[in-house]
């Protein structure tokens, strides 16, 4: 699969191929009528689905750059204002956010997801799918998640104020959740570790009986 995308957001990739081979299906031709009438518009509809989904990979440097010069582009000139450009800039911000909103959200809802995503990959690792433990990393890997990423995409979503006046309350989230982790972080670390450790070992007890 990664040759078939050439190495380039290949779960992205995969993931729009699936879902537009669905929406091609005779039982979406009614969804497919609303959505667009002409090919042009088929072709719009698709290019703007594609960015949306392309937005949520954000370890290609490459699209992340390309992202930053299309939201100064859109934003930061008042005199060549693109209301097409400044739409697709903020859906493809709205379903970044929408993919970390856990790190937004109220320290409870972070805590949760950081700890099942923190036990799906410690398992990925444990079975071999992972090279390194993510514990030796998930602490300071948090913080630069928050610093280098979320801070700065909820900055952006209180600047366009597409969420009006809810639109601080992501950053002020982010913010918050950013000063408890680097508090209590290492400390939920060790627990976390303690625990999949534990549950581990019963299961592997059970399994033998013992």
């Amino acid at each position: 699969m990664g040759e078939q995308y050439r190495g380039k957001s290949v779960a992205e990739q995969n993931s729009l191929d699936l879902a537009w081979e669905v929406l091609m299906q005779d039982n979406f031709a009614d969804l497919r009528r609303c959505l667009f009438t002409t090919q042009d518009d088929l072709i719009r509809f698709r290019g703007l689905v594609v960015n949306i989904v392309l937005a949520t990979d954000i370890f290609d440097k490459d699209l992340n750059n390309l992202r930053k010069n299309r939201w100064d582009e859109a934003f930061a000139d008042e005199d060549k204002f693109d209301s097409d450009l400044r739409a697709t800039i903020v859906l493809e911000h709205i379903i970044q956010a929408s993919d970390v909103s856990h790190t937004m959200q109220h320290w409870q809802v972070y805590q949760k997801w950081n700890r099942r995503l923190f036990s799906e990959m410690r398992a990925a690792f444990k079975a071999g799918r992972m090279a390194k433990d993510p514990a030796t990393f998930w602490y300071r890997g948090e913080l630069g998640f928050f610093d280098n990423y979320i801070i700065p995409l909820a900055g952006k979503l209180e600047s366009c104020g597409v969420f009006g006046v809810s639109s601080d309350e992501y950053l002020n989230y982010a913010l918050q959740n950013r000063a408890e982790w680097a508090e209590r972080g290492e400390e939920m670390l060790r627990e976390m570790v303690a625990s999949l450790d534990a549950a581990s070992l019963e299961s592997v007890l059970e399994q033998k009986g013992e």
